[in-house]
């Protein structure tokens, strides 16, 4: 009984991944894009916007994504 409650809930929780198909670079974007629902290019352009207006702070949380974050199988 403890064994499937432990397998549905595994079943519903929903990882963080880079994406192996939508990417451009490293497939950061794609991978929060396919978390949270949302297209991948509006995830760009808030990326870009924030490293614009957040003297760099977008890079350098894309590039902490990229090395943290693991790569979907």
């Amino acid at each position: 009984m403890t064994n499937d409650v432990i397998d549905q809930a595994t079943d519903k929780v929903r990882k963080l991944r880079r994406s192996r198909g939508d990417r451009m670079l490293a497939g950061v974007c794609g991978g929060v894009a396919k978390l949270l629902g949302v297209d991948a290019a509006l995830l760009r352009i808030l990326l870009v916007a924030a490293t614009l207006f957040g003297f760099g702070a977008g890079a350098v949380l894309y590039l902490a994504c990229w090395f943290l974050v693991p790569e979907e199988d």
